[in-house]
């Protein structure tokens, strides 16, 4: 990058959730899933920033302009007996892209992994995002293909947790 648009990397603070929803709004539109996004600024000021903060959040600048944003949260492997890091979301806009921001995010994120004694650094990416599966494994990292997510919202999860055992 040129010394103009220089790469600045910041935990974001309660003053950027309008900067983070506007990035959930974008990724969530590169996705094709925009239909899915129903999170507020308020459930992000109390998610992230209230009495239990369930993700931490990193932005990058270009100079002064928003570039690209990840989320992530501790894990836990079992099998490792280590805590780990589950990145939610790590997206750069389009006009910022092949600029090296996602792979210093990804490199900020790991450093952040090994400084914690976390034991493996995880996030999934939707089969048909064949240039960041590329990009992903240039950097190093497995796109396990024997794992299917399983998810629960909304009625399902409401009625899973009334549920009564036989």
């Amino acid at each position: 990058m040129s010394h103009s648009s220089e790469l600045r990397i910041r935990p974001a603070t309660p003053d950027d959730v309008p900067l983070i929803l506007a990035f959930i709004r974008q990724i969530a539109e590169f996705e094709k899933l925009s239909h899915r996004v129903t999170a507020t600024e308020e459930d992000l000021r109390e998610s992230l920033f209230g009495a239990n903060p369930g993700a931490e959040v990193l932005l990058a600048f270009a100079g002064d302009a928003p570039a690209a944003y990840a989320v992530f949260f501790h894990s836990f492997s079992t099998f490792l007996g280590k805590r780990g890091i589950w990145i939610e979301d790590i997206f750069v806009k389009p006009e910022f892209r092949r600029r090296g921001i996602g792979e210093a995010l990804l490199t900020h994120i790991a450093a952040l992994a090994n400084a914690r004694h976390c034991g493996r650094l995880e996030w999934t990416v939707l089969d048909w995002n064949t240039n960041a599966i590329a990009f992903y494994k240039a950097l190093g990292a497995d796109v396990l293909p024997d794992w299917k997510i399983c998810r629960m919202t909304g009625p399902a999860l409401r009625a899973l947790a009334k549920r009564k055992p036989e």
